[in-house]
């Protein structure tokens, strides 16, 4: 049995999602969130449409990727995918020697000692004497 109507599939991750893929995107899930299995009721329960696999993680924004969830469990896993994608964020710029900046002017192979020494941290060579 093929689809009586085309799915929806938005041009770009920004887009609004129509009222009516939310009618069926409701109607299609019975008005269950997907997230925990309650039953929400439209009128007086606040609730949004969740991307099952998150736009940020490769999800696509699409009908088929969209359910029903209410909004606090929603917020909970979109904080979750947040983590997630600024965790992947890091270690990738880490992999490709952006990491941030030690805010003291100096590389991370050098250090200073009390006295205003400065040493390079490999090797225990002195880049400079302190005062003395």
């Amino acid at each position: 049995m093929s689809r009586s109507t085309e799915e929806w599939v938005a041009k770009h991750h920004d887009q609004k999602v129509p009222d009516r893929v939310k009618v069926r995107v409701f109607e299609r899930e019975g008005g269950i969130c997907h997230l925990n299995g309650a039953k929400i009721d439209p009128v007086r329960d606040e609730w949004d449409l969740d991307h099952k696999m998150a736009l940020i993680l490769g999800g696509q924004h699409r009908e088929s990727n969209l359910f029903p969830a209410l909004r606090e469990p929603h917020r909970k896993k979109t904080a979750v995918e947040m983590g997630v994608k600024s965790k992947i964020a890091r270690v990738k710029k880490k992999h490709m020697g952006l990491g941030k900046s030690d805010g003291r002017g100096f590389s991370q192979r050098l250090g200073q000692r009390m006295d205003g020494t400065v040493y390079d941290k490999r090797t225990g060579e002195i880049i400079r004497e302190g005062r003395r």
